[in-house]
């Protein structure tokens, strides 16, 4: 089972000119590294990983991992509608170093369960690194059930964990209940994680870890110990921020919020585009309700 209870979904810093920044990319990790992070998934599609050219995710698997060292597990985002294209950057992630590699269910071309179980399985068997598979049907516009993610776990010993998104806690239980030992389930909604903590969670894959990394450990760790009282304080004081960095499609909120917070990762790349003047407006009075601006 995966050792790290929090995990962050990374921001991809971009310049001036909207291309990668990977010396802010570095400081970003060590910050994330510092803020309680165990692990970083990197350009995942908080990452901004559809409008990234496959150089560019190369070029940060390797910034990331050389800055972190051994403090923080370094997840590759390399999964996506292609088998071969998923195969191919994930043999070249495992090159470079990362500990894991995280697999989503491919997007727009909505493949049967037969055909996500085929996807997974040639991905996973074509390397040796652990892998998570990832469940975000608000994104994809196909579920991954949880039929599909236990025959994956019992058939590739190297699909370590899965990050699920769907919302469904029934879901989520009957993978926890079905699944070996060494399998970890992480919520990858912040506002989903204490709840699914609950019924056996491992942690989650965050996108508020940017901006609140150590409240987040908290509240996992005070769970973890039996403050379930502390744990409840923490979620509900965190809430409005795990919903909030989601007012508009993310990660557009959390770059507004990381250049509000003096952290500036520049901005998103097209067809992303800025907030609304009421959304800045909104994303301002959040800062400052949860002390961070």
């Amino acid at each position: 089972m995966p050792a790290g209870k929090l995990l962050t979904a990374m921001a991809t810093p971009f310049d001036q000119d909207l291309q990668v920044d990977l010396r802010k990319a570095q400081t970003l990790a060590l910050q994330l590294v510092e803020d309680a992070s165990d692990g970083i998934v990197v350009a995942g599609t908080t990452g901004e990983s559809p409008t990234l050219r496959e150089r560019e995710k190369l070029d940060l698997f390797t910034a990331v991992v050389d800055a972190v060292g051994d403090r923080a597990d370094v997840w590759a985002n390399t999964g996506n509608y292609d088998t071969k294209a998923s195969i191919d950057l994930s043999r070249a992630a495992e090159k470079l170093g990362v500990q894991g590699v995280m697999l989503v269910v491919p997007y727009y071309n909505k493949p049967p369960q037969e055909g996500l179980y085929r996807h997974f399985r040639a991905i996973a068997e074509a390397i040796e690194v652990p892998v998570m598979l990832y469940n975000v049907p608000s994104r994809t516009s196909q579920n991954m059930t949880a039929e599909t993610v236990l025959r994956l776990q019992r058939d590739c010993p190297n699909i370590v964990a899965v990050k699920e998104a769907s919302g469904n806690f029934e879901q989520a239980a009957e993978i926890i209940k079905g699944a070996r030992g060494d399998f970890a389930l992480y919520s990858g909604d912040d506002k989903s994680t204490l709840p699914l903590l609950s019924i056996g969670g491992q942690g989650v894959v965050s996108v508020a870890s940017h901006l609140a990394g150590v409240r987040i450990r908290r509240m996992i760790d005070a769970f973890m110990t039996g403050q379930v009282r502390v744990a409840q304080e923490l979620h509900l004081e965190l809430l409005p921020l795990f919903t909030g960095l989601f007012v508009t499609t993310s990660p557009v909120p959390l770059k507004w919020a990381m250049k509000a917070v003096g952290r500036d990762l520049g901005g998103v790349r097209p067809p992303l585009c800025p907030p609304s003047a009421s959304e800045e407006a909104f994303l301002r009075s959040l800062l400052h309700d949860q002390g961070l601006g």
